[in-house]
This record gives structure tokens, C-alpha cells and sequence, in this order.
């Protein structure tokens, strides 16, 4: 895996460097345009190093086919373009720092930001790898451009080595999976694909199979607005109705700083409005079917008490369903899971499976009928200014791929 960590590395920096990150707001497809500019680079560059019937579709996702050199399933193989938008990804500027040390690391453009082992402890077994970092002011991107640097350059190396074998592999770049949205109902058929997987996941082994169930909330306040001066007896204000709500949720134990391991949560990610109307956003998540509807009627109820106490106010609450725990199918056919699982000990590498405390394309396209698990990139401290990925770890995801896609062959 030698040759793989410069391209990996230029990759990354090169792909980083575009801003990507999605809107939730927004009803285009994708949610913003700017995602386009860095599918417009990836169709190219696929164009360049020999992928064949190479796509930028109608909803924004590139695919791409590197021909079969053997029989054997169609496997898909995924990753995401756009960034979360929990944090700014606006004018990143990637660095790389060669030979980590196993000190703390600093920002540049942050003096006071200091990423360190106690911080992540798995930062403390990549003494002497290369990690890539933001400048502090943003977030990295490694989620997901390292699944994107991964796969291309996986592409680049079996379209430059004929002479390896694997089925017909169909690529595809999605975009708006922070979203939610990463999976449109015509990927399936596009993709065209027997199985796939995301890389998307994060320490090296992790192959997972596991993600939280999810919908999201809307919760909208209409009060009554009139002139502070005069407001007595008149004004019911919006926003302090928004904050009984908030206030009467569960906070002590059900909220995302609080909770791990198979413990779920609800999560406001935006308030905002004024006097006369407010609005909510938040998220639901828990790994079974049951709990995420207990909290979708917790949160029906919590609104309905805080309009009962002001009639004159009216509160709505929209759950939308967004994703379903992917072991609800995947389990039925472990297959694919195995199929990574042996590319990893192939490798030298134990596979690890852990349930996702989030979710992926793969969590979408497995309930649409194609089994998708997740595979690790090495992505870290994801969604913040302290993101982080080493170039030894992306490369050993690539060596993984590789194997992967060639022990799918018939005959293997």
C-alpha cells in the first residue's frame, strides 16, 4: 500500500479545498449548488483515468462503471460530496502534518484551539503518520472526502492494472447524505448495483452494519404579536413557548451529550424566529423502531401541554421519517458484511462492528433493497475544527477496497 498515501493525500487536499456543504433548508436537489463543482471535478477526473459510462445525474450524484475483468455481482461502491452543515466549511485550507509526533496539535488560524491524545486517544496510535487537518476556523471535509479519495484512487489503481480481477463496479458521489437526503429514490436503479458499500465510517476495522433509526421534527410556534408598549394582556410570544418546549424535554439523559453506545437521544440543531412566530428543528434517533416512536410521542405530548397553556398560541409538530436501522435487513443476509470482513483480515486487519451513532447512504439504500454496510476510512473528531484523518489509515481503507472488490470474483 505504498504507493497509495500520495495520491490519497493530494486527493484529499485538492478535494477539501471546495466548499460542498449542504443545506437542510433548501428544497433543490441537490440542496446547494455548490456541491456541483465538485461533482463536475470528479466526473472529469473519472473521465481522465478510464471509468466508463461516466455520469453527473439530474439530483447531483456522479456514477461511474469500472469494467468487470471477471464475473461476479455488481458491486457498488459509495461515498459523499457534501459537509455537514453543523459547522462552517466555508474557505477551508487543508494542511498536512508529516510524521505526527504524539503531541498536541495546534491551529494556525486558532491559537486556542489544541487537539491531543486525552482529547481522542486513538490520535495516540498514529505516532509517525501523516494526518491531515483544517486550520481550526473550519471543519476538514474528511467526512466523507476521504471515502471520495479512497474510492477514486482505488478506481484509478484496477483501471491502470487490467490484469486484477474483479466483477463490474459501479462508483457513485452523492450528495446531501448529512441531509438526509444523499439516497434519491432513482440512485437504486442508477446504481444498478447487487450489493454496495458506503466508506464512510471512521477507526481502521470498522465495518458496520448497524445505524440508528431516524426521523426529524418541525416544530412550528405561532404566537400573537403586537407592540411591547401596549403588548399587556395581548402578546403571547413565540419564542418563550419555544423555550417551555425545550426546557420540558428530557434533558438530563436523552440528549446527544449525555447518551452513548445504543442509547438514543433527541437533538435540537436550530431555533430561530421572532416574538410572532418561532420554529424548532430537531432530530430523533434511537436503534430500534419502538424508541424512536416513544420519542416522536414524547415530543407530541411535550408540545401539546405548552399549547394547552396559552390557547391563544397554536403549535404544530411535523415528524418526517428519514432513515431505518440498515441491520433490519443486512442481518438477513450477511453476505456483503462477511465479504468485508475477510477483505479485512486478508489485510492483516481484525474487523470491527459497531452500530453507527448516526447513519449513512447505506442506511437508505439497504431499506430501497440494496444491501449496503459501511466501511471505515479513518476519519476522526468529524463535524468540528478539530477533524482529522490519517493518510496511512485512508490508505489501508484503500487496500481494503481493493481486496474487497477482487474477492467478489467468481473463482476467488
Amino acid at each position: 500500500m505504498t504507493h497509495f498515501p500520495p495520491a490519497l493525500e493530494e486527493r484529499l487536499v485538492r478535494y477539501t479545498s471546495v466548499d460542498t456543504q449542504s443545506d437542510a433548508d433548501s428544497p433543490a436537489s441537490p440542496s446547494t449548488a455548490i456541491q456541483l463543482n465538485l461533482a463536475k471535478m470528479l466526473a472529469e477526473e473519472l473521465t481522465r483515468i478510464g471509468a466508463a459510462e461516466v455520469t453527473v445525474t439530474d439530483y447531483g450524484a456522479v456514477l461511474a462503471t469500472v469494467p468487470a475483468t471477471a464475473e461476479g455481482p455488481i458491486v457498488g461502491l459509495m461515498a459523499h460530496m457534501d459537509t455537514a452543515p453543523a459547522y462552517s466549511a466555508t474557505g477551508v485550507k487543508p494542511r498536512v502534518i508529516r510524521g505526527y509526533n504524539g503531541g498536541e496539535i495546534t491551529f494556525p488560524d486558532a491559537p486556542g484551539l489544541v487537539l491531543s491524545p486525552e482529547h481522542n486517544p486513538y490520535l495516540a496510535q498514529k505516532v509517525g503518520d501523516d494526518l491531515i487537518t483544517a486550520s481550526g476556523l473550519t471543519l476538514l471535509g474528511a467526512d466523507d472526502k476521504a471515502g471520495v479519495a479512497v474510492l477514486m484512487t482505488m478506481a484509478e489503481h484496477l483501471l491502470a492494472n487490467p490484469g486484477l480481477s474483479h466483477p463490474k463496479l459501479r462508483l457513485a458521489f452523492t450528495p446531501d447524505e448529512e441531509i438526509g437526503r444523499g439516497v434519491d429514490a432513482r440512485l437504486p436503479r442508477d446504481l444498478g448495483a447487487d450489493f454496495a458499500y458506503t466508506f464512510d465510517g471512521g477507526a481502521v476495522g470498522e465495518i458496520e452494519y448497524e445505524s440508528f433509526s431516524a426521523d426529524g421534527a418541525k416544530v412550528k410556534v405561532t404566537g400573537v404579536s403586537t407592540h411591547p408598549g401596549t403588548a399587556k394582556g395581548k402578546m403571547v410570544n413565540a419564542l418563550h413557548l419555544a423555550a417551555k418546549i425545550i426546557e420540558m424535554l428530557p434533558q438530563a439523559t436523552q440528549t446527544p451529550e449525555v447518551v452513548e453506545g445504543r442509547e438514543g437521544f433527541w437533538h435540537i440543531t436550530n431555533m430561530a424566529g421572532t416574538a410572532a412566530e418561532a420554529e424548532l428543528s430537531i432530530i430523533l434517533r434511537d436503534f430500534e423502531l419502538d424508541g424512536l416512536a416513544a420519542r416522536g410521542e414524547m415530543l407530541r405530548q411535550v408540545c401539546a401541554a405548552v399549547a394547552a397553556t396559552e390557547p391563544r398560541a397554536t403549535i404544530a409538530c411535523t415528524i418526517t421519517p428519514q432513515y431505518r436501522n440498515m441491520r433490519y435487513w443486512l442481518e438477513k443476509d450477511m453476505t456483503p458484511v462477511e465479504l468485508a470482513r475477510a477483505a479485512c483480515r486478508a489485510e492483516g486487519i481484525e474487523p470491527v462492528s459497531v452500530p453507527i451513532r448516526g447513519g449513512t447512504d447505506g442506511s437508505r439504500l439497504t431499506e430501497m433493497g440494496v444491501p449496503c454496510p459501511n466501511v471505515f476510512t479513518g476519519m476522526q473528531d468529524i463535524h468540528g475544527p478539530l477533524e482529522w484523518v490519517s493518510v496511512q489509515d485512508m490508505a489501508k481503507a484503500t487496500a481494503v477496497a481493493l481486496r474487497l472488490v477482487q474477492l467478489a470474483a467468481k473463482g476467488a
